[in-house]
């Protein structure tokens, strides 16, 4: 039996790829970016609309009439509001997570773009992010995007993931390596 992670996210892949072709082929990819990051902000700010997606408690004709509503109040474009629509009467409006995140991806691989999730112990300065991104983009070949985050456990460095690709960097893991060390000599 699959995992359900792996079922969403196949969901999500067979919704993304689909409406990334047809804004691609509208010449709409900038109207889904917009579309994108307004989705994502509402998903971030709002537990009434997480509840929605994901709540088996409201009907597809609750959800549907939901996601109409919403749509046009956030000014969707056509191709993005049909989707969720449809999505909404196949209940599969769970997805919308992953589908937003794959979204991201194809139109950053389109770009010639790669993400890369950076933590640090400390906020990165603009000129730490930047000089990061240049370092990064010379290994990788590809424009980089930073997404940030700060996680005081690390102590100090950085643990910096691009596509399946990780470097850890931190003192946490070289004082593990450390412990580790130590226990099989002693």
């Amino acid at each position: 039996m699959s995992e359900p992670g792996s079922i969403s996210t196949g969901i999500a892949s067979r919704y993304a790829t689909a409406v990334f072709e047809l804004a691609k082929a509208d010449k709409a990819v900038a109207s889904l970016e917009k579309d994108i990051d307004a989705l994502s902000e509402t998903l971030s700010d709002s537990a009434d609309f997480r509840d929605l997606i994901h709540s088996p408690i409201y009907s597809r004709e609750d959800q549907g009439a939901a996601i109409a509503e919403l749509a046009k109040k956030m000014a969707l474009s056509e191709l993005v509001s049909n989707t969720l629509g449809l999505m909404a009467a196949k209940r599969r409006l769970f997805v919308l997570p992953q589908l937003l995140q794959q979204l991201r991806d194809l139109i950053a691989e389109d770009k010639g773009e790669v993400s890369a999730e950076v933590a640090s112990a400390k906020a990165l300065t603009k000129a730490q992010s930047d000089k990061l991104a240049k370092v990064l983009k010379a290994t990788v070949g590809k424009d980089v995007n930073i997404k940030a985050t700060v996680d005081e456990s690390l102590i100090g460095g950085l643990v910096v993931k691009v596509g399946s690709k990780m470097i850890d960097t931190s003192i946490k893991s070289k004082l593990s390596a450390l412990q580790n060390t130590m226990k099989e000599v002693g």
